[in-house]
């Protein structure tokens, strides 16, 4: 994902552990074990990362700890960047030929940014003609990957455009959260 623009190994390793976890702190050991790279590289690329703005540093104790700046102006552009390329995002991206014609998939925000939500929202809305098995074979593994369950709603272009002119709530509380859209046009399926 950030391979194809960022030269170093070690930042774009770092940047998926963050990227990952976007609520959490890491402490420099942490992040030697979690990316395999050696202490001084992790320093130096945490060093560049903070001095760009992207994470910020918190001495705890005699420890100090990072985690990603919220005030970093692209901080939510990292977040949707993320959700595309890796996990089920890039899953259903690779294997949307087999999945059938989609014309609209999008994650919710709350699920972009790994935020707990109530048990009743939906996670991942995908709308055309879709094999649903193995599109649940993808969520399946997603969901043992993540150790939770993932809510998904598939419907029709038709079910999908009925239900919005009728102003279904259900629809409409999709359309009116935070979303990061996976697959179509996003102006297109909001008018």
């Amino acid at each position: 994902m950030f391979s194809d623009f960022i030269t170093s190994k070690s930042r774009v390793k770092l940047l998926n552990v963050f990227l990952s976890y976007p609520s959490d702190m890491f402490h420099v050991r942490e992040l030697v074990r979690r990316t395999g790279d050696e202490i001084n590289a992790v320093r130096r690329e945490l060093s560049h990362l903070e001095g760009k703005g992207v994470l910020v540093k918190e001495p705890r104790a005699n420890r100090v700890y990072y985690s990603l700046s919220k005030n970093y102006p692209f901080y939510y552009d990292l977040l949707r960047l993320r959700t595309k390329t890796t996990g089920l995002g890039a899953e259903i991206l690779k294997n949307r030929v087999k999945l059938g014609k989609i014309k609209y998939a999008m994650f919710s925000g709350k699920f972009a940014r790994s935020i707990r939500k109530e048990p009743d929202e939906v996670d991942l809305l995908i709308v055309g003609t879709v094999v649903l098995p193995e599109l649940a074979l993808l969520i399946r593994d997603e969901e043992k990957r993540l150790n939770t369950e993932i809510n998904y709603t598939v419907m029709t272009e038709e079910e999908f455009g009925f239900r919005k002119q009728k102003r279904d709530p259900f629809i409409v509380s999709i359309l009116i959260a935070s979303r990061v859209m996976l697959l179509g046009d996003e102006e297109d399926m909001l008018s």
